[in-house]
C-alpha cells in the first residue's frame, strides 16, 4: 500500500467520525449510490440499511431531488440571508409551519442538527433573559439522550454513558433525570416520573428549558419510551414555568410512523429542532422552530437573536428540502412506514431467542437488536459488508433505519443478513 492508493491516503490523513486518528477503523470507498444501493470502488454492492445516518429517506440519486438541485443551481447556489431572502426559504418556512404542531410559527434555519440544538438552547436562555430572569440558565433532560457534538449540545447529552464523557470537566452543568423505563409498547408506570418531577420541582427557579428526544432516544441507546412520559413532561413544564424543547432531528419526517414523534403524545413543544431527513440526505441543513410568544419576548426589549450562520437558509438546501418534503407527503407515507415496520418485526424476530441478544425492538422504520455485550465494530461491520449490507452498529446496538423506498425483497434480505451475522456473534 502506498499513498497513491486512495484508501491508504485516507487512513493516513483523514479523520472519520468517532474513530482514533492513530488506529482508525476500516473504511470502504463508495463509487456511486442509486436507490438503496451503495456501489463500492472495488465493485461490491451493498444494500444500505442506515439511510446515511438516517437522512437519505428517499434513497440515493432520486430524480426528483436531483432536478430540484439542478433547477436551483441554475438560479443561484447561495446568497447570504442577512438582509436578503428568497423563495425556497419562504416556501420551506410555510411548509414547516403548516406541518409542525401549532403554535410553532417562527422558523430559524440552521446548518446542521447540532447547530439547531445550539439555537434552541440560545432561544430558551435569551427568552428568560428578556423576561429579566437571568437565574434561569439550567436545562433539564433525561439520561441516555444525545443532542449533538457541539458544546451546548454535548452538555445536554448523557454525561456518563454518552460519547462526550471526556469533556465532562469543561461542559456546562445541567440536570439529568432518570430516563423512563416504560416502553412505548408496554404498560405505563407512574414511577417513571419521580426523578423528572423531583428535579423540575426542586430547580424550577433555575431551569430555562427541558430538552428531550420525543419517544425515541437515538444515538444514546435507541430507546423507545412511553408517550405518557412526554405528556406529563409537557404538563410539568407548564406548571413550573419551563420551556419544552423537542429534539426531532432523528425522529422528524415520518421515521417513527408519525410525521413528528411529538404526535404520539399529542403535545406541542415551545421549540422544535429538525434536521437529518429534512433535505432527503442531499445537503447538511436544519431548522429550529418556536412560537410567537418566545420570539416576541426575545425581541420585546429591542434585543436581537444572537445567531447567524454564513450558510443560513442556503437556497440549494431549501430547494431540495421543499422537494423532499413534497415527495414524502405526495405518497401514502404512513402505509409505507407501516409496511417497513412489519417487515422489520418479522425479519428481526429470529434474533429474539439468541443467547447473545438482550432485546429486539421495532418502531416505524427503526429496527434495533440490543446485544448483551458490546460488539466489535470493525469485525461485525466487515461481516455485514461481506454479506452485502451496510450497517453501522455502535456499543451494544445493531440497528437499521432503512430508506423509505426500500422494497420488501430488499428488506427481507437486509434483516436476514442482520440475523445471520448476529447469530454468529459469540
Amino acid at each position: 500500500m502506498t499513498e497513491s492508493n486512495p484508501l491508504d491516503f485516507d487512513r493516513r490523513h483523514i479523520w472519520h467520525p468517532y474513530t482514533s486518528p492513530t488506529n482508525p477503523l476500516p473504511v470502504y470507498q463508495v463509487a456511486s449510490a442509486h436507490g438503496v444501493r451503495l456501489q463500492l470502488a472495488d465493485g461490491r454492492e451493498l444494500i444500505d440499511g442506515m439511510s446515511s445516518w438516517w437522512c437519505a429517506i428517499h434513497g440515493y440519486n432520486h430524480p426528483v431531488l436531483n432536478e430540484a438541485v439542478y433547477q436551483q443551481t441554475s438560479r443561484m447556489a447561495h446568497v447570504m440571508f442577512g438582509g436578503l431572502t428568497h423563495s425556497p426559504a419562504i416556501d420551506l418556512a410555510r411548509k414547516l409551519i403548516r406541518l409542525t404542531p401549532a403554535p410553532l410559527d417562527k422558523v430559524f434555519f440552521c446548518d446542521s442538527g447540532s447547530v439547531a440544538v445550539e439555537v434552541a438552547i440560545k432561544m430558551a436562555l435569551q427568552y428568560w433573559s428578556a423576561l429579566h430572569r437571568p437565574e434561569k440558565t439550567k436545562l433539564l433532560t433525561i439520561r441516555h439522550g444525545y443532542h449533538g457534538d457541539t458544546f451546548g449540545a454535548m452538555a445536554v447529552s448523557d454525561p456518563i454513558s454518552g460519547m462526550h464523557h471526556r469533556f465532562a470537566g469543561v461542559l456546562a452543568q445541567h440536570l439529568f433525570a432518570e430516563a423512563p423505563s416504560s416502553r412505548s409498547d408496554a404498560e405505563w408506570h407512574d414511577a417513571d416520573m419521580l426523578s423528572f418531577r423531583g428535579l423540575i420541582e426542586q430547580h424550577q427557579v433555575q431551569i430555562a428549558a427541558v430538552i428531550l428526544e420525543p419517544i425515541v432516544q437515538g444515538a444514546g441507546g435507541m430507546r423507545f419510551y412511553a408517550p405518557e412520559f412526554l405528556r406529563q413532561a409537557r404538563t410539568l413544564c407548564n406548571q413550573h414555568g419551563v420551556l419544552l424543547i423537542a429534539d426531532e432531528i432523528a425522529t422528524g419526517f415520518g421515521r417513527t410512523g408519525r410525521l413528528f414523534a411529538c404526535e404520539h403524545a399529542g403535545i406541542a413543544p415551545d421549540i422544535m429542532c429538525l434536521g437529518k431527513a429534512i433535505t432527503g440526505g442531499y445537503l447538511s441543513f436544519a431548522a429550529t422552530l418556536t412560537t410567537a410568544q418566545v420570539s416576541d419576548t426575545i425581541g420585546a426589549d429591542g434585543g436581537v437573536f444572537m445567531h447567524g450562520p454564513t450558510f443560513m437558509a442556503n437556497p440549494l438546501a431549501c430547494a431540495v428540502a421543499n422537494a423532499s418534503i413534497d415527495l414524502l407527503l405526495d405518497g401514502d407515507w404512513q402505509a409505507n412506514i407501516s409496511r417497513i415496520e412489519e417487515a422489520l418485526r418479522q425479519g428481526l424476530a429470529p434474533c429474539q431467542g439468541l443467547p447473545t441478544v438482550a432485546d429486539v425492538r421495532v418502531m416505524g422504520a427503526i429496527g434495533v437488536v440490543e446485544m448483551k455485550n458490546e460488539v466489535d465494530l470493525a469485525r461485525i461491520q466487515a461481516e455485514f459488508v461481506d454479506h452485502g449490507v451496510w450497517l453501522r452498529p455502535f456499543g451494544r446496538l445493531v440497528y437499521t433505519m432503512p430508506p423509505y423506498v426500500m422494497e420488501d425483497d430488499d428488506l427481507a434480505f437486509l434483516t436476514r443478513k442482520m440475523s445471520a451475522v448476529i447469530a454468529g456473534v459469540r
